[in-house]
Parts: structure tokens; C-alpha cells; sequence
């Protein structure tokens, strides 16, 4: 990373709030606005747009609009293609301005955000791109005297509600598949972290993407998110975030026009190490920096250690030495490896759980306390709290902070029945230097993702996302298409 002042460039950087609607930026239609505040210091970022109704009511109609016209709908595969890498350049070329935002918006270290959000982010982007014109639709095994064509089309107007923690890579997530189909978009960025989400829709412009067919409505949740979901015109819905809201978009699907809704929500994820794996460093040194990536602020963190009794306090203790590697920091230092969380909310939420868990008699052997609180920031210490049983708060409810559970288990059985034993299933992990049990417990796992002897490697062209309660959908690789497209048969008889 070139040497930046990134402080400097944070003092001078013109935030714009506004909505982006039918290609123009625009105020709320209300006129209203609702501060955004930094979580580095808790001072306030810039006034934003704050969407209702008519402002998503607008966003709607524009996005049908582009749609019904064909503008971008009936465009070659081979043509939306090109507008799309394009798009992905320029993500990478604003690069330094995208990662700042990033950083400003949510709180994460600016080196993860040049090095990982938005790289992946264009990164999506570019690859649905090359695959849209490279997916065949079928022809039925009918018979001689029929010919029956089974096609994909795009469902029209796509509802995409996405989370603080990730607002590029799970805004790209929605966008790839959706636009490299055909359809048309409307994005509602969480109030939390609403900035590249408007600054990528113009960059999209410039790249030559009509306007209206990717709009952004920043609000609340409980304003502009329900009207997207309740609006009679949307086709799908794509939403990530907790359990507890997912349950409201199949409500709202119901209560509207059944529209389409995949559902990618929270996980508790396990983590599995059994006594003979032979790498017990890689193994903790796996367990603390997947768990304290990101503030822990990931869905599927593996917020659940079980370790087999007999190394269990071997393991512990050397993942808490390495705890010393993930201290929060500045967040626009490049050295950081670990930043504030997204808001003072999000650190009472993890606090309490902090709390929680040593009422219910759990051991805080390392953290557990605000940091840096003189910055005026939301920093949390990485804590890890041993003695857990599956049925505390700590390991049964997301907590959405950097915070390890270690749960013990004697044998096998009892290690997948504790693991199995969540209402979540997003993700989990296998260390085991036998082979047979690495495949029979990675089978026994439910969980949309396992990863054996390692965690979270991950590449677009699989797919992301959990059993249970942890959602429906799938982002990445080419099962995305299946959310944003419909099937259509055409049977054509033959003399």
C-alpha cells in the first residue's frame, strides 16, 4: 500500500448523503436527513438522505421504468458484459476513495479496506460479467413430434437490503447476478453504512449503465427497508442481516405480492478441534484471526470453539496468546489489524453479551471491557470466555463482536451434537489429521459451508450461505442466477 495520509485525505473528503434515484442524486423526498456518525470518534459524518416511502415509491418506478424499456433488459449478454467490467474498473480505480468511505462509514482498518472490500467487491462484479454470456439455456428431451425451450429471463425489479458489516462485498453480491441478468436494481444500504453504496451507483453511470436500472435509497430499516419489501412492484427481494429482520421480509412477501425473497442471515458457527490434528499453532493461530477479522462483525465467525478435553486447555491458552495481535486501533492507521465497531448500539450490544456471559458463570480469560474510549470511538477488547455450555446466551445468540465462546466435548459425538445443536447453520470448521473422520464429521455437519483443516478460504465460485435459520439464499458462483432469473418453458409442437 502506497504511503497515504489517511487522516489528511479524511479531513478533506466531501461526503455526499443524498439518495440516488433514476440516475440523479437526489434530497428525501420529505427533505429529511439523519446524521451518520463516525465510529472511529463518534463525531458526525455527514447528514444523509433519510428515505421513506415516496422516496423508495420513486426508486421503484424509475427502476421499472428502465426495465419495461429494454434499455438494459434486452442489451446482449455480451453487451452487458462490457458495461459491467467497466463498472469493475472503475471500482478499482476509485479505489483509495471507496476504502476510505469504507473505513469512515463502519469502523474497519483502512488496509482491509483497500486490500479486501473493494478488490472483492470489483471482483464480483467482473466475474458476473464474464459468466452472463456464457450460461446456455435447454432444450427438453420431449420427443420428436414437440420442441420444448426452457429459458432464463430477468424477474424485472430486484429489492437488494444489505448489512453494515461488508456494504460493498454484500452490495456486489446482489448487484453481479441481478444486473448481469437483466434486471433492474434498488439498493438499501443500512443507516449504518450508507456511503459506497451511493458512490458505486454513479460510478455504474459512468460506466455506461442506463439510468434507473440501479438506484439507492439510504434510510432506516424500519422505514425504507419495509417499504421495499411491502412495494407491490418489486419481483425479489435479496436481504442479508439478522435472523429477526429476515423473518419480517417473508412476512412482508406475504403481506404484498408474494413477491420472491432469499433470505442470507446470522450464523453462530462452530469451529472443531480434535486431539489429533497435528497443528495445533495453525490451528489457533486459524481460530483467533477468523474470529477477531473485522471486529468479529461477520456472520460466520466462528464464535464457537470446541475443543476435545484433553488439549483443551493447551489450545486455550494459545489462542489467548495471540490475542495481543488484534488490539483495536486507529482504524486509518495501515499497521491496524482491528477497528471500532460500527456504532455505540452495536457496542452496548456486544458489552451485554459480555456481561451476560460472566453471569452465567462462563471464564472472561482475556478482555471483555470497552477500549480507547477517550477517542470517543466504539472499540471492545477481543475477549475469549472459556467454561461455556451450549445452553448460555453467549453460545446459543449472535453477537456480532469479537468474542470467542470455547465449549468442551469428550468424543465425536458429542462434538457434532454440540455443534449441531444451534437454530444457525452457516458455516463450521473440521480439524482432524484423520481422514475418515474429517469426511465423516464434515458430513455430519449442518451447515451450507465446512471447511476442513482450514477456515474461511473462500473464492466467487462457490456458494454462500447456511441451513436453518441462517437463510435460504445463496450469494456467489453461478447458483446466484437462480434467485434473479425465471424459468420459462416454451413448447412448440412439431407438425
Amino acid at each position: 500500500m502506497r504511503d497515504i495520509d489517511w487522516h489528511e485525505r479524511a479531513a478533506s473528503a466531501v461526503l455526499d448523503g443524498r439518495a440516488l434515484i433514476g440516475g440523479k442524486r437526489v434530497a428525501a423526498a420529505s427533505g429529511e436527513t439523519f446524521e451518520k456518525l463516525s465510529p472511529l470518534n463518534g463525531r458526525a459524518l455527514v447528514q444523509t438522505a433519510r428515505g421513506a416511502a415516496a422516496d423508495i415509491d420513486a426508486a421503484v418506478r424509475s427502476a421499472r421504468a428502465a426495465f419495461e424499456s429494454g434499455a438494459w433488459r434486452d442489451q446482449p449478454p455480451a453487451s452487458r458484459k462490457k458495461v459491467l467490467q467497466r463498472f469493475a474498473e472503475q471500482l478499482m480505480s476509485h479505489r483509495e476513495e471507496l476504502a476510505l468511505l469504507e473505513t469512515l462509514d463502519m469502523g474497519k482498518p483502512i488496509r482491509f479496506s483497500m486490500s479486501v472490500d473493494v478488490p472483492s467487491a470489483a471482483q464480483c462484479i467482473s466475474w458476473y460479467a464474464e459468466a452472463v454470456d456464457k450460461i446456455y439455456d435447454e432444450i427438453a428431451p420431449t420427443g420428436p413430434q414437440a420442441l420444448a425451450l426452457i429459458t432464463r429471463e430477468p424477474m424485472g425489479v430486484i429489492g437488494a437490503i444489505v448489512p453494515w458489516n461488508y456494504p460493498m462485498i454484500m452490495a456486489a453480491w446482489k448487484l453481479g447476478p441481478a444486473l448481469a441478468a437483466g434486471n433492474s436494481v434498488v439498493l438499501k444500504p443500512s443507516e449504518k453504512s450508507p456511503l459506497t453504496a451511493m458512490r458505486m451507483a454513479e460510478l455504474a453511470l459512468e460506466a455506461g449503465l442506463p439510468e434507473g436500472v440501479f438506484n439507492v435509497v439510504p434510510g432506516f430499516g424500519h422505514e425504507a427497508g419495509e417499504a421495499l419489501a411491502l412495494h407491490p412492484d418489486v419481483d425479489a427481494v435479496g436481504f442479508t442481516g439478522s435472523t429477526r429482520v429476515g423473518r419480517k421480509m417473508l412476512e412482508y412477501s406475504g403481506r404484498s405480492n408474494l413477491k420472491r425473497v432469499y433470505n442470507e442471515l446470522g450464523g453462530k458457527s462452530a469451529f472443531l478441534v480434535f486431539k489429533d490434528f497435528t497443528d495445533l499453532d495453525r490451528a489457533a493461530s486459524t481460530a483467533a484471526s477468523s474470529i477477531f477479522f473485522n471486529q468479529g462483525e461477520s456472520c460466520n465467525a466462528p464464535t464457537r470453539l470446541l475443543v476435545e478435553d484433553s488439549i483443551a486447555d493447551e489450545f486455550v491458552a494459545r489462542v489467548t496468546a495471540l490475542v495481543g495481535k488484534y488490539q483495536p486501533a486507529d482504524p486509518l492507521n495501515t499497521k491496524t489489524v482491528m477497528g471500532a465497531l460500527v456504532d455505540e448500539g452495536q457496542m452496548k450490544t456486544v458489552l451485554g453479551y459480555i456481561d451476560a456471559g460472566n453471569s452465567e458463570g462462563a471464564r472472561c480469560v482475556t478482555g471483555g471491557t470497552r477500549m480507547l474510549e477517550q477517542t470517543g470511538g466504539y472499540f471492545v477488547a477481543p475477549t475469549v470466555f472459556d467454561g461455556v455450555n451450549n445452553g448460555m446466551k453467549i453460545a446459543r445468540e449472535e453477537i456480532f463482536g469479537p468474542v470467542l465462546s470455547v465449549l468442551r466435548f469428550s468424543d465425536e459425538a458429542q462434538a457434532v451434537a454440540i455443534a449441531n445443536d444451534s437454530s444457525y447453520g452457516l458455516q463450521a470448521s473440521v480439524w482432524s489429521s484423520n481422514l475418515d473422520r474429517a469426511h465423516r464429521v464434515a458430513r455430519a455437519l449442518r451447515a451450507g459451508t465446512v471447511h476442513v483443516n482450514q477456515y474461511d478460504e473462500d473464492d466467487i465460485t462457490v456458494p454462500f450461505g447456511g441451513y436453518k435459520q441462517s437463510g435460504n439464499g445463496r450469494d456467489k458462483s453461478l447458483h446466484a442466477f437462480d434467485k434473479y432469473t425465471e424459468l420459462k418453458t416454451t413448447w412448440i409442437r412439431i407438425g
